[in-house]
């Protein structure tokens, strides 16, 4: 009798031992896979995190860069009205101080002689107002001939200073005015400024 309670109480012990050292296995390895787990989790988050980090940084970057390629810009564009207007200035009033009598003087026969010997007398020489009583005796001797061939002297007031040449109906007309040298003049220049300012921004 005694022989068969230590049997069952060596039984009890043993089956109590595997069935605690198989939990304890079992435990075992699902702690492992949870930490796995855990530690992929936590990996992968990291991993996020960075790439987010990493893409909010070349974000800010590309939108600090824009600005300031568009800050850029607008000081450009700025800086190019300034010149532009400097330049309209500068050409505008050197124009008006080159037309003097002189000048005038020195152009007008020559060229109301070429326009003459073409056969072309249906012509007027218009200058300025102000102008054309200080150049008349100069121009009735120098284009005798040609005055009295047709080709008439007149004025008016819709320039300050330059000439027109023009048929006598008034339709067709040269624009060579202080105004309209000018505007030509400058229209050239501040596209060269525009181009130069242009290849400036691109170096930038």
């Amino acid at each position: 009798m005694e022989i068969q309670v230590q049997e069952l109480i060596d039984k009890i012990k043993k089956d109590g031992i595997e069935t605690a050292s198989q939990e304890a296995h079992r435990m075992k390895s699902e702690a492992q896979a949870e930490a796995r787990r855990i530690v992929e989790t936590a990996k992968k988050e990291a991993d996020d995190i960075t790439l987010r980090g990493k893409q909010d940084a070349e974000r800010s970057e590309k939108a600090a860069v824009a600005a300031l390629e568009q800050a850029s810009r607008n000081l450009v564009l700025a800086f190019k009205d300034e010149i532009q207007a400097l330049l309209n200035k500068i050409v505008s009033e050197k124009v008006n101080a080159s037309y003097n009598d002189d000048i005038l003087k020195a152009i007008l026969p020559d060229l109301i002689k070429s326009w003459a010997a073409k056969g072309s007398d249906d012509l007027s020489i218009i200058l300025a107002e102000s102008e054309l009583p200080k150049l008349q005796a100069f121009f009735n001797d120098k284009l005798a001939g040609e005055l009295k061939g047709g080709i008439e002297l007149k004025s008016t007031r819709r320039f300050s200073t330059g000439f027109h040449i023009s048929n006598k109906e008034g339709s067709v007309y040269y624009d060579f005015s202080a105004e309209a040298v000018s505007q030509l003049l400058s229209t050239y220049l501040n596209s060269k400024l525009a181009e130069t300012l242009k290849n400036s921004v691109k170096g930038m």
